[in-house]
């Protein structure tokens, strides 16, 4: 029945397609899907906000770019794909939406009382659909396996009765019906013609107001997470837009249909935009597309090949390894093997793909020539090898291109041709995580082919783009090859191009991109013009597959749009040097790093040198370069790099075979020897053989030759036939020495008239260095002369070089050192005073060699474009005030070239005065500055709040966000003072009143209602009502359950008096009187566990999230999302803690936040001690203390017993005193810290009871008689006197999770744990709270215990996480695993040589020894729950054999 029905519609539509838009007429409703109970569909129940079980898809579908397998039809005219929230929250909102939505009618629509019917259903039916698609988009190949429709017939308005004054009779008829198979998804809209009586509904909230809010019709995928922990809004797609626009759905349509709305929605790869269809139908809505511009970020998706390539294949016939081809990687890599070959990977500090790295944040100058042909319009332009030059800022990702030389008639209309510059974009990008910028890929050698069309005008561009490796000065250098047609664009027009996205695949040495671009033209001569060009490109280049556990992303895509709320790191909004990094924290907090190779505090950075300073690792025969950022080995002559790329080897030039085949070849350390052989004659490299004696035959070959003419040079030989030493040319007049063969000795020729040399039979010298150099250049041309213009060095009679050196092509002079190396600075053109080379040389200033790295930074030995030069006095020091000719911003800065704060001035303005001492800035003109810069233009985003500070830079006591009219007072740092908000409009607060110290009450109000990811409380969370006072409020309510309740002057509900919404209320100002029971009330956790399992059809999925709830009701301390490890921990009320939230298999160490029942008839809370022990660990089990007694290391389980029992209470935190025999302990369910003397019959004594929401570690300080512990809840480190006294904050800053806590008092150090799951460490300072530091953050997950280890000196902690017992210096050093295999350690305490720690897999005690790394013993009490805090008791001090529990040091 379905599948007639079916293609009668189809067969309906094709007919309408085939006539004109201006004759159809709107379809009718006997033309919808078939609908109803007769067809299989189920029926949404009557109400106003009610939401269908899950319709469990029978395969996924994908929208926009993800996969669901479940949909919820919801009265409000939308199918979602997730479960939806209150209407409150979307109903009277326009698109995007927090959710997945498809919204043929988005508005508030009722049902109840039989006004109208919604259906749906899922059908298998499988040529639904596919006609329709095939027809609005010819080019698909679809065929839907399955098909969704839902239909709301003759639905109405929401009306409030209050107002009505009686029930509308307008009702609305539409239908979507969402097809799909295994790849793609469509969706058809259909409103039948008189379908739409109404067209928007009015807000449950507008009061007296007549307003009414136009329905929204289209898609919105919903939320999106972006850097793993934030979320910003998805895609989305708006058909209408006003109330006009919904009244024409009916009338008009994208399918030449009126009334019928055809859209692909979603693609198994990539796919961000809705497209409608486009067969001629009538389109008068122009739709919205959500595009938010203009960051350049990496994102992670799928995406299909969209063109073909030819890939550079890296293959090898012989297995390559290290040992042969190392000198392959880059000097800043290093070299590993594989089963089928090596791979090279950069060094920490570097990025790259190992053949070519480069240090991490450091700017990157690009440079290389631009080629070809460009015709605008009929007139071609020629680019003859010009100069292209960027610069990257790789810290914040911005890229600077420029082409010199251009032609202007040219260089306007080259505006269009920006990818020529944003391949640099690509190589270069800020990094998201999971993705890879393009050099990490690439490196330096690739081959880039893009084509462009524009549109209008079918213009064509081709771009060749080859990398050809890193220069000298570790710069990239690239050329550009460029040839076709570009659009003409008037001189003097304004170009701007719009957001784009673009996506890269990736393949084995090839990646490929497409993406369309639009840009918009205004210029006076032809007004306002819009273009698009479509980009197809392929980038080729030599990667490595040998290492196949290498990540190589399938994808990544490159957005260019807006985001909002971005850390400064991303929007490159920070106040970072561009030669460093910036790192990201939490929130809008960042810390500025310099680059590898940069020295400074980040915001100031400068080139180290690491030649000047000592710091290459350049070997002997090898001269270290200094470079911006690094630095380079260069080999001497005859000398090459080893296979490290750091040490210099000989060059065996005797392995090419250099000379005469009759010669034998002599390799020297850096150069070489060519002698013929003693049968024959010549300089080595060309040989004669000898017949006779060998002077006389020379003589005889050039007598016969007949070369003795007049003038000629006849050798002279001896009595024996042989040369003599000493020849003379009789014409010349010249005379020089000869050895056996002949041939002259360097060095001893002499003019005419000149003493001729002495005693030329005295053995020859070696050739020095020079005399190498100078012959090897003498001889370098195929001729066997100098090339021509070549420089030859100039030696003096002894071989060395001459101090000053001279390029007789150029004019050009210089002065040298011993080695023949330039000595910078010394160079002089023709015609130009020259340099006294026999002065010393004064050794460079720090300034002197900064602005040289960057004086010859650029391929031809000049600055590059747009690159800070530093300006030097004539003694080499840094000029006070400092320029950028290429911006015009100057700034004033210290001896070592820093940049002095708030001196920096644009160009234009006055500059300051840096002769005159600056003061640093402080924590507020910090804070108003980064605001002032946040946005992308530099300026304050809009509406941003700005601090206000006075002429000495602090925080004015009032503090004003003037585009909200909000005023309130701040303390020194800044922080809000509670209570003293005002509107605008209200009287304001007198900020220069003392501040009351906020009450219990206050505390935990404030805390819930900054809980929430965005500040706010969390959606239906009990907020504590306090009265002006601070103090609670006698009767509590929870407006989102309406149940209240009377509570005691600590906050504490009192037992009996809750009532549920719709009674009234208890008297709280009366005792209640509660009759005895054993039955007790349904708890808000299971209630809320009922009603979700009832949501969820009472088959809830095992992905879906039930609250667990403990036996007496309350909520479990962990909750995880059904059977899986997605887990977080939740407070008494059932709310989110932050930072806890894991997705790890082991569940977060969530602590209970409700005490357990306390058991009838309740003993004293009486010390008692164990007796005759003197060493005895003492663990807290959640309403006791226990006593575990020591017999030597073993631990005594006969003879353990409880020392203190503490009924309704939750101990965690335990320390001992052993010098007045006290135990301390934390209680998490009183919210107080307390103390006893380990004596028989002593009490309990409460030391702090305010302040306190759940203290967990805690340390005592025996030699400071000091006591330190943490809160997770409001995330501080305290201290306080041990009676209680004193009490101090020492820390409220950058903790999420504190939980371990320890003291050594011997160095009056204070140790603790954090284990914030998105970065947990461990933290160090005094026990005063200064030199705060981490110690170790790498390789830690879940630290919950710590503990000192006296015989080493080493901190040690267990992980829950990465089950590790590990130890580590103070300062970093000598980290090493005591043991592995740990199960769920809590807490820990070292006594000789062992480690002993309670465990939550098996509720006892285990100790390790430190020696074997083993397990020795392990105690497990007879009541089995889990044990906290741990620590030893001993009869009397121990000094320096007794250290810490993860609550306490004991000196």
């Amino acid at each position: 029945l379905n599948i007639r029905c079916l293609s009668m519609l189809t067969a309906a539509l094709l007919c309408c397609w085939s006539c004109s838009v201006y004759l159809v007429t709107a379809i009718r409703r006997t033309d919808l899907f078939p609908y109803g109970t007769l067809h299989g569909d189920a029926i949404l129940p009557e109400g106003d906000d009610e939401t269908s079980r899950a319709l469990t898809l029978p395969r996924p579908l994908y929208f926009f770019d993800s996969s669901f397998s479940q949909l919820y039809v919801a009265t409000n005219g939308i199918i979602s794909a997730q479960d939806l929230p209150m209407e409150q929250q979307y109903v009277d909102d326009g698109l995007p939406t927090d959710f997945p939505v498809v919204a043929p009618f988005l508005a508030d629509i009722d049902t109840s009382g039989g006004r109208g019917h919604i259906y749906y259903r899922v059908t298998g039916t499988p040529g639904i659909l596919n006609r329709e698609v095939n027809r609005g988009f010819p080019d698909a190949k679809f065929t839907p396996t399955h098909a969704v429709v839902a239909t709301w017939e003759n639905v109405a308005a929401y009306e409030d009765q209050a107002r009505a004054a009686g029930p509308s009779n307008k009702v609305n008829t539409f239908q979507a019906v969402i097809g799909y198979d295994e790849t793609d998804s469509y969706v058809l809209f259909l409103y039948p013609e008189d379908g739409l009586t109404f067209f928007g509904t009015r807000p449950k909230e507008s009061y007296n107001v007549e307003i009414e809010l136009p329905a929204r019709v289209g898609f919105s995928r919903g939320e999106v997470s972006y850097f793993i922990i934030s979320k910003t809004d998805g895609p989305f797609y708006s058909v209408t837009q006003d109330e006009d626009s919904v009244k024409r759905l009916s009338q008009v349509g994208n399918t030449g249909i009126a009334g019928v709305w055809l859209f692909h929605t979603g693609r198994r790869y990539f796919f961000q935009d809705i497209i409608p269809a486009s067969t001629g139908g009538l389109l008068v809505i122009p739709p919205t597309v959500g595009y938010s511009p203009y960051l350049v970020i990496l994102l992670l998706g799928v995406y299909n090949s969209l063109f073909s390539t030819i890939v550079i294949q890296y293959t090898t016939e012989n297995k390559e390894t290290c040992a042969r081809f190392q000198r392959q990687c880059s000097q800043n890599a290093f070299c590993s093997d594989y089963p089928t070959g090596f791979c090279c990977h950069c060094q920490t500090g570097f990025y790259g793909n190992g053949r070519q790295c480069l240090p991490d944040g450091a700017p990157q100058p690009v440079s290389g020539k631009v080629s070809g042909t460009v015709t605008v319009g009929s007139t071609p332009f020629e680019l003859n090898n010009i100069d292209l030059h960027a610069y990257i800022v790789v810290g914040d990702g911005r890229a600077y291109t420029a082409i010199s030389e251009v032609p202007e008639s040219l260089g306007w209309p080259m505006m269009s041709v920006s990818p020529i510059g944003e391949l640099f974009g690509w190589l270069f990008a800020l990094e998201l995580p999971n993705s890879q910028a393009g050099f990490k890929i690439t490196g330096a050698e690739f081959s880039r082919h893009a084509e462009v069309l524009f549109n209008p005008g079918n213009q064509r561009l081709s771009i060749i783009q080859t990398g050809r490796g890193l220069d000298e000065h570790n710069h990239l250098s690239v050329d550009t090859a460029i040839n076709g047609n570009v659009p003409y664009i008037p001189p003097g027009a304004e170009v701007t191009m719009e957001p784009f996205k673009e996506t890269y695949q990736y393949y084995p040495s090839v990646t490929t991109s497409s993406s369309v671009r639009r840009f918009s033209v205004v210029s006076a001569e032809r007004g306002a013009e819009s273009y698009t060009f479509h980009l197809k490109q392929n980038i080729t280049y030599r990667d490595c597959r040998h290492n196949s556990q290498a990540a190589t992303p399938e994808t990544l895509q490159i957005n260019m749009e807006r985001v909002f709320l971005l850390n400064p790191c991303y929007t490159g909004s920070h106040d970072c040097d561009t030669t460093a990094q910036c790192i990201p924290l939490e929130g809008q907090a960042f810390r500025c790093q310099c680059a590898t190779g940069y020295r400074g505090d980040g915001q100031n950075c400068n080139d180290i040198d690491e030649c000047a300073e000592g710091l290459s690792s350049c070997g002997e025969h090898s001269q270290c370069l200094n470079l911006p950022g690094t630095h380079r080995c260069q080999c001497q002559s005859g000398f090459e790099s080893s296979y490290d790329g750091h040490t210099c080897v000989d060059i065996d030039e005797c392995s090419s075979s250099p000379c005469h085949i009759n010669a034998r070849c002599i390799n020297d350390l850096g150069s070489f020897q060519c002698q013929c052989l003693p049968e024959y004659y010549g300089d080595g490299f060309q040989c004669s053989p000898r017949s006779g004696c060998q002077c006389e035959q020379h003589r005889e070959r050039l007598q016969s030759e007949g070369q003795t003419s007049v003038g000629a040079y006849i050798p002279q030989c001896d009595s024996d036939g042989q040369y003599q030493p000493r020849q003379c040319h009789g014409s010349t007049g010249q005379c020089w020495c000869v050895d056996s063969r002949g041939e002259e000795r360097p060095g001893t020729r002499t003019p005419p008239g000149a003493a001729p040399v002495e005693y030329c039979d005295k053995p020859e010298r070696p050739k020095t260095r020079c005399e190498h150099h100078r012959d090897g250049v003498q001889n370098s041309g195929s001729d066997g002369l100098p090339p021509i213009g070549a420089y030859i060095p100039q030696c003096d009679e002894n071989g060395q070089y001459l101090p000053e050196q001279c390029h007789g092509s150029t004019g050009h002079c210089w002065c040298v050192d011993s080695i023949g190396q330039e000595r910078l600075g010394t160079r002089t053109p023709p015609g130009s005073l020259r340099v006294d080379c026999s002065e010393p040389e004064r050794p460079k200033t720090h300034c002197e060699l900064h602005r040289d790295s960057f004086l010859a930074s650029g391929p031809d030995g000049r600055p590059l474009v747009v690159a800070y030069v530093p300006q030097c006095d004539e003694n080499g020091q840094y000029l006070p005030e400092q320029c950028d000719g290429s911006t015009g911003y100057c700034w004033c800065v210290d001896e070592r070239g820093q940049e002095l704060a708030e001196t920096r001035t644009p160009p234009g303005t006055p500059r300051m005065n840096c002769n005159e001492p600056q003061r640093p800035k402080t924590h507020c003109e910090h804070y108003r500055d980064s605001v002032q810069t946040s946005s992308p233009d530099g300026l304050p985003p809009v509406g941003a709040y700005v601090p206000q500070c006075d002429e000495n830079g602090q925080y004015l006591p009032e503090q004003c966000d003037y585009s909200s009219g909000h005023c309130w007072c701040v303390d020194s740092q800044g922080q809000e003072r509670g209570g003293t908000r005002t509107p605008p409009g209200s009287p304001r607060v007198d900020c220069n009143e003392p501040q009351r110290p906020k009450t219990h009450c206050e505390h935990y109000r404030d805390s819930v209602q900054t809980s929430g990811p965005d500040g706010l409380p969390p959606l239906g969370a009990y907020v504590p009502q306090c009265d002006e006072s601070g103090q609670y409020l006698p009767q509590q309510c929870q407006p989102s359950t309406g149940y209240c309740w009377c509570v005691n002057k600590d906050g504490e509900e009192r037992e009996g008096t809750r009532t549920p919404p719709g009674t009234q209320p208890k008297d709280c100002t009366k005792p209640v009187f509660v009759p005895p029971s054993n039955s007790r009330v349904e708890s808000v956790c299971e209630r809320w566990r009922a009603s979700l399992i009832e949501q969820y059809g009472g088959k809830p999925d095992p992905q879906q999230y039930l609250p667990q709830c403990e036996p007496d009701g309350e909520f479990s301390p962990v909750q995880c999302y059904g059977e899986s490890t997605y887990c977080w921990c939740v407070n008494k009320e059932g709310q989110e803690i932050t930072g806890t939230r894991s997705h790890d298999a082991v569940k977060p160490a969530c602590l209970p936040t409700v005490a357990p029942p306390v058991v009838r008839p309740v003993t004293r809370p009486d010390v008692t001690p164990p007796a005759n022990t003197d060493v005895t660990l003492l663990y807290a089990q959640g309403q006791k203390i226990g006593a575990l007694p020591l017999n030597g290391t073993r631990l005594d389980a006969a003879r353990s017993s409880t020392l203190l029992t503490l009924h309704g209470s939750i101990v965690v935190g335990i320390a001992y005193d052993c010098k007045e025999n006290k135990v301390y302990w934390t209680d998490l369910s009183a919210r107080t810290i307390n103390r006893a003397s380990v004596a028989s019959g002593a009490e309990p004594e409460i030391l702090i009871s305010t302040g306190l929401f759940s203290p967990e570690g805690l340390a005592v300080d025996t030699k400071r008689r000091l006591m330190f512990w943490v809160d997770s809840n409001t995330d501080v480190i305290e201290s306080a006197d041990l009676d209680g006294s004193g009490r101090r904050t020492l820390f409220d800053l950058d903790l999420v999770n504190p939980r371990a806590i320890i003291v050594v008092s011997s160095t009056g150090s204070l140790y603790w744990t954090d284990w914030n799951r998105e970065a947990p460490k461990i933290e160090t300072s005094t026990v005063d709270g200064q030199g705060r530091r981490v110690v170790v953050s790498d390789g830690v997950g879940l630290p919950n215990a710590l503990t000192y280890d006296s015989s080493s000196g080493q901190i040690c902690w267990a992980d829950a996480g990465t089950k590790r017992l590990e130890c580590i210096s103070p300062n970093g050093s000598g980290r090493r695993v005591i043991s592995s295999g740990l199960n769920y350690p809590f807490s820990m305490v070292y006594y000789s040589n062992h480690f002993y720690y309670s465990d939550w897999r098996r509720d006892g005690v285990i100790a390790v020894s430190k020696d074997s790394s083993k397990f020795t013993d392990e105690y497990l009490p007879e009541q089995r729950s889990h044990l906290y805090g741990i620590t030893i008791a001993t009869s009397h001090c121990l000094p320096g054999k007794i250290k810490v529990t993860s609550y306490l040091q004991i000196d």
